[in-house]
Order: structure tokens, then C-alpha cells, then sequence
């Protein structure tokens, strides 16, 4: 299961269309996603730490995937790559194991 962490603010369309799309994949894709306002001392704890200097601020596993505006298609094929197959073993090995 990935883990996906949105930074988000109120009345911030950006965030609202990350959530729609967030929430289409997680009919294809295994995941837990959190959502922190940058209000909070988490969200700004996660902004500093990632320097997320635009809302929505979507982290994957704890590694900053994006800010601002998300990109579907680009999630949808890094979600692919790291989707568990038979067993939860990766689908691709990391990059520093592969030959």
C-alpha cells in the first residue's frame, strides 16, 4: 500500500481537483492518503522539511512528489511502477539494484 500525504490549504482549487484525482486512483491503486492543512504545525513542519512552496503539496511514501498543480497521468505511471505484484514484491527493484 502507498502511503500519500496532501498538503493542503483551504479554498485552494488546485487542492480540491488533487483530491478528485487522488481519489479515482485509489480505485486502481492500494493507498492510504492523509491529508494535513499547511495551517497546522504538521503541514508547515512538512513544508519546511520538503520545501513545498505551493499547494497542494503531495508526498509519496514520505518523498516529495509534487507542488502545485498534480499531473495524473504522471502519478498514475509512478503509482504503475511501484505497485506491488505476487507476494508484495516490488514490481521494479531499486534503482541501485538493478544491473
Amino acid at each position: 500500500m502507498t502511503g500519500i500525504t496532501l498538503v493542503t490549504e483551504p479554498c485552494c482549487d488546485s487542492c480540491g481537483r488533487a483530491k478528485e484525482v487522488l481519489h479515482y486512483l485509489s480505485a486502481e491503486f492500494e493507498l492510504t492518503v492523509t491529508e494535513i492543512t499547511l495551517a497546522s504545525d504538521e503541514g508547515r513542519r512538512l513544508a519546511t522539511e520538503h520545501a513545498i512552496r505551493t499547494v497542494p503539496g503531495l508526498l509519496l511514501d514520505g518523498v516529495l512528489f509534487s507542488c502545485g498543480e498534480v499531473d495524473e497521468g504522471r502519478l498514475r505511471m509512478t503509482l504503475a511502477s511501484i505497485r506491488p505484484i505476487g507476494g508484495g514484491v516490488p514490481a521494479l527493484p531499486p534503482a541501485d539494484q538493478r544491473r
